[in-house]
């Protein structure tokens, strides 16, 4: 079941299903959208001692490179407050490191997050599974590797995504409709092959000008 929640101030909405969820496994997403609602909940009286921050991807890049999905974040939200942070090693692109740092807090098997965050591109893909690469068929694996033209990334994998008990797609901008109609349509695209026991996609009037939605 998807729940479309379309509102003004996509921040001020995430701000309050967060603090509403109130969880303590997080995964978050890189890109640009996501960054608003970041610097929001720096200011947010939360058991932030208590609660462990992971990646949903990353580029491989070094942490502090332009690109680093962990350089926004610290930058927004993590340098403020006193979570646990676990980031992906872009300088290493290890992913089974990354798959021992998830074991560390979640024990084995499959990760089970309270929230993960994810964005939605303009071709379909979220986090970063890509439209025809064969991450998208990993059902073994927590997290992967896989090449881009701009830089290898790591991700986690929809075995993953779907075990989480929220998942909050952010989408803004008028770029991104058709891909988020066929979201909402269920259309052969990977953001769609997410399938986690709650998903609530929240969007911005210019994103969701052709559906329908009601604000959170």
């Amino acid at each position: 079941m998807r729940e479309l929640m379309v509102n003004d101030d996509v921040a001020a909405a995430g701000e309050r299903l967060f603090a509403r969820l109130s969880p303590r496994t997080v995964a978050l997403s890189g890109g640009s959208t996501p960054k608003a609602l970041y610097e929001r909940l720096a200011g947010l009286s939360y058991p932030w001692e208590s609660t462990d921050i992971f990646f949903g991807d990353e580029r491989c890049v070094p942490p502090q490179h332009p690109d680093s999905n962990f350089h926004m974040a610290e930058g927004a939200v993590l340098s403020k407050v006193p979570a646990r942070v676990h980031r992906m090693r872009g300088e290493d692109c290890d992913a089974a490191g990354y798959e021992r740092e998830l074991a560390s807090v979640f024990g084995p098997g499959v990760p089970r997050f309270d929230l993960i965050l994810l964005g939605l591109g303009t071709d379909g893909h979220t986090a970063s599974l890509f439209p025809g690469d064969a991450a998208l068929d990993e059902r073994r694996r927590n997290v992967l590797r896989v090449e881009r033209p701009d830089h290898s990334r790591l991700t986690l994998t929809l075995p993953v995504i779907n075990a989480a008990s929220v998942v909050i797609f952010l989408v803004v901008g008028a770029s991104k409709q058709a891909a988020l109609a066929a979201l909402v349509g269920g259309n052969d695209i990977p953001a769609a092959r997410v399938a986690a026991s709650r998903i609530i996609i929240l969007a911005d009037p210019a994103a969701a000008s052709t559906l329908k939605g009601q604000a959170p």
